[in-house]
């Protein structure tokens, strides 16, 4: 699991399940500790119990490292959910809070809230949790594919390219986790939505985790939630960093962005981009609205794997997503529709591909939505910037 980062205005198949199942709503009223941790219907594992299962938190079970400590390999009986010798049993990722860390205990709490009663296939599974003394820690189930920000940015035999198909899964497979999120039975928002939060197991299938700023939606005739400003540069919304107000356009913004990295495979930041070109939707805005020039910024390694087609139809969904206008940005319902289309779609023939590799720089044709500015009718800038990220092995 990887750690939240704070802003400041300064600063495989799928499964078949629908967007709409889970066995539990989260209560629209703030609960206490004791309430969270009673109701959890989790394992209370003692510390001794955990450090049995990780080798007494050796070095060499770190899988992941973030602000809230490091996350660790485990194993555990799959029935007593006893700890077990290394290399039988059931594998889990044993996340340590770090007492040294910012990430603190309101954070710690929030996962078991949210995790503790939210089942859905595309949200990780959160088995059980520690409490005792200052120790504090998580206990998941184990995704062995790790996230889909390591996929796409870190080097290695293990972390092979995705394919497009991959790619486009993995994006249906999140967008149909934001969407129950978002759904009248749990109505939360997600809030820090990124490629490292999302994790994959042995099939690809997406599953979303780190639950610590999550917030349960508005209630009654508001629309918004007022909050501290938090989440990760690059992928907050432009109206929750200058409003304070989070909604659930909120999270469609930051799924924007990921849809972005996943075809494109930048960073949300990076500094080494141009002056100005440091937001990665900034830098490349002017070549997804262009079906010319989209090729230009799309992931090299997966040229011949898709279709004209379908490189218009995920750039117009990115961009729709990142309209500056939340109102005007699709809910996560229509997203999934979108997705789910765009897989079924059979594309263009090699012909098309080609004569348009060979045309991609001479037209200006613009295929991006009907409006996406903000609701003054003028352009605004994401008041991101750059902050260097933790390394995270399993995100």
């Amino acid at each position: 699991m990887t750690s939240s980062k704070m802003a400041s205005r300064d600063g495989t198949e799928l499964s078949n399940s629908s967007s709409k199942s889970s066995s539990t709503s989260v209560p629209p009223t703030p609960r206490s500790e004791g309430e969270i941790l009673q109701s959890s219907n989790m394992k209370s594992f003692t510390f001794n119990d955990l450090k049995a299962a990780t080798r007494n938190f050796r070095p060499d079970s770190v899988i992941g490292e973030g602000g809230f400590g490091s996350v660790f390999k485990g194993w555990i009986d799959e029935h007593s959910l006893a700890a077990s010798r290394a290399g039988s049993g059931m594998v889990i990722a044993v996340k340590r809070l770090n007492q040294d860390g910012w990430q603190g205990h309101k954070e710690w709490l929030a996962e078991i809230n949210y995790l503790g009663q939210l089942h859905h296939p595309n949200l990780v599974k959160l088995i059980g949790y520690c409490l005792e003394d200052d120790h504090r820690l998580l206990v998941y189930e184990f995704m062995p594919k790790g996230s889909m920000e390591n996929h796409l940015f870190r080097r290695g035999s293990y972390f092979q390219p995705l394919s497009w198909g991959l790619r486009m899964k993995i994006a249906l497979g999140a967008a149909k986790g934001l969407a129950f999120l978002h759904s009248a039975e749990a109505k939360v928002i997600y809030r820090d939505f990124k490629t490292s939060n999302i994790l994959l197991d042995s099939n690809y299938n997406a599953k979303l985790s780190d639950f610590g700023l999550a917030r349960d939606g508005p209630t009654g005739d508001k629309s918004y939630v007022s909050t501290r400003v938090m989440g990760t540069y690059g992928y907050a919304a432009p109206e929750y960093l200058s409003t304070g107000h989070l909604t659930a356009k909120s999270d469609v913004y930051s799924f924007g962005v990921v849809l972005s990295r996943d075809s494109i495979r930048e960073k949300a930041i990076d500094k080494n981009r141009p002056t100005g070109e440091h937001n990665l939707v900034e830098w490349a805005k002017p070549y997804l609205t262009n079906k010319r020039r989209v090729f230009r910024v799309l992931d090299a390694r997966l040229e011949g794997q898709y279709s004209l087609v379908q490189a218009v139809k995920a750039a117009n969904l990115a961009l729709q997503c990142l309209c500056m206008d939340a109102r005007s940005r699709p809910n996560m319902d229509d997203v999934v529709k979108a997705l789910e289309q765009l897989q079924d779609s059979k594309g263009a023939s090699r012909n098309d591909q080609k004569h348009h590799r060979l045309n991609r720089h001479n037209s200006q044709t613009k295929i991006g939505p009907k409006s996406c500015k903000s609701s003054s009718g003028e352009t605004r800038r994401v008041l991101t910037y750059p902050r260097p990220s933790a390394k995270v092995l399993y995100a």
